[in-house]
């Protein structure tokens, strides 16, 4: 311990810089697998690693301390296969440039139709799910539905969506201002819900958010309310006017949000919009 000591305060600056990038990446891995099962589980393997080591050094059970260093090689693998979900999440994070590839003047324009073709969606009361297309490419999402290559307008998603329509059970894709794809199925998001009025249509907002950089947004058929998903983070029960303030802000900021799925139950509280059940939303 005090050669570890002497060594850092030799080479201050060197030794500095390692703790400060270590730390960084543990805080990072931490934010990324934070209410999810896997760091249940990454809990629980290291306290049993911990203990075990703790009692066969203090006992000198040699045995357990050969099987825990043999154990440790194969960790690694294990790790790769329990984890697989949260880092195929966090390298679409690392991958992604969080912005659109057209240009700033078409954001514009897409974002303003987009805005108001949701509101109106809302106040009708007309149950709807988009997902809008970044870095990583939705083709599985899309092969599972019709292929479409139009122009993204209001009486396009109106038509879709609209109640009992061939192709209003799944979601619209969106790739650019375009639209790609209509009635495709996205995976459900396997995490534990708090809030058990959480419908399929929110459920596969977040699966899809947790898997992809897309941004998912979803309109209740029950209430009309508005939410927006990114990256596995639901803003539920969102106003007209904090819609438009967090769509604008995720287009033409490409900030990410700094907390889990909880961010939903504060703009519970602070909206008046009923809670929506919403449970009859994607294809079987």
């Amino acid at each position: 311990m005090w050669t570890i000591f002497h060594d850092i305060f030799n080479d201050p600056w060197r030794n500095g810089t390692e703790i400060l990038l270590l730390a960084a990446c543990i805080y990072q891995v931490y934010r990324a697998f934070r209410n999810t099962r896997g760091a249940q589980i990454l809990v629980g393997l290291g306290i049993i690693i911990v203990a075990l080591t703790l009692i066969s050094v203090v006992l000198k059970f040699e045995v357990i301390q050969w099987i825990i260093a043999q154990a440790a090689k194969l960790l690694a693998f294990a790790l790769l296969v329990i984890f697989q979900p949260e880092l195929r999440t966090g390298l679409a994070r690392l991958g992604s440039n969080r912005l659109f590839s057209f240009s700033s003047k078409r954001r514009v324009a897409f974002m303003e139709r987009f805005s108001d073709t949701v509101v109106n969606l809302s106040r009708k009361r007309i149950g709807a799910l988009f997902a809008i297309q970044r870095d990583v490419s939705l083709k599985e999402q899309l092969d599972t539905g019709v292929t479409l290559d139009a122009r993204f307008s209001p009486e396009l998603a109106m038509a879709v969506f609209y109640p009992k329509a061939p192709l209003h059970d799944g979601g619209m894709i969106i790739a650019d201002d375009r639209v790609s794809g209509v009635a495709c199925v996205f995976p459900v998001t396997e995490r534990q819900m708090q809030d058990r009025s959480t419908g399929l249509r929110h459920r596969a907002a977040i699966g899809l958010t947790e898997r992809t950089d897309a941004v998912a947004v979803v309109v209740s058929e029950e209430t009309g309310a508005i939410s927006i998903c990114e990256f596995g983070t639901l803003y539920r029960n969102l106003t007209e006017k904090q819609f438009r303030e967090k769509i604008a802000e995720i287009f033409f900021t490409g900030k990410t949000p700094t907390n889990e799925t909880e961010t939903v139950e504060k703009l519970d509280r602070k909206d008046s919009v009923t809670p929506a059940s919403d449970s009859d939303m994607v294809s079987h």
